[in-house]
């Protein structure tokens, strides 16, 4: 799994929360080592706040959308609001998280992401 977050205490945060529950996460603060990583890790799930300091994290979607196997990903924002919900979902997100939410919602949103039988797979949470 990957974490782009350009804000340190909410990479740890995320990280903790995906190793507890056994998975392998990494975790970058730009949109720039983001993309790089799309390219060059095995992934499952992108995690992509949605304001990064080297640009729009909604290229991170659209570059986890276009890997041979199209990534699922959440996008993650301070400044929710529906237009911002919109351009997540237009840029191929598969679920959009406004700050704040709570550890068991994060958690619900990852296991049904990554749900083999697809049930509950995407949407908002």
């Amino acid at each position: 799994m990957l974490v782009v977050d350009d804000e340190p205490d909410f990479q740890m945060t995320y990280v903790r929360l995906l190793r507890r529950r056994g998975l392998r996460a990494i975790a970058t603060g730009s949109r720039h080592e983001g993309l790089t990583l799309i390219e060059r890790e095995p992934l499952v799930l992108v995690i992509a706040d949605l304001r990064l300091p080297d640009g729009d994290g909604l290229d991170v979607v659209r570059a986890a959308r276009r890997a041979p196997t199209p990534l699922p990903t959440i996008v993650i924002s301070g400044f929710g609001s529906e237009a911002s919900r919109l351009a997540a979902m237009s840029a191929g997100a598969s679920a959009y998280l406004a700050k704040p939410f709570g550890t068991a919602e994060f958690t619900a949103l990852v296991d049904r992401m990554l749900d083999p039988s697809g049930a509950g797979g995407g949407g908002v949470a």
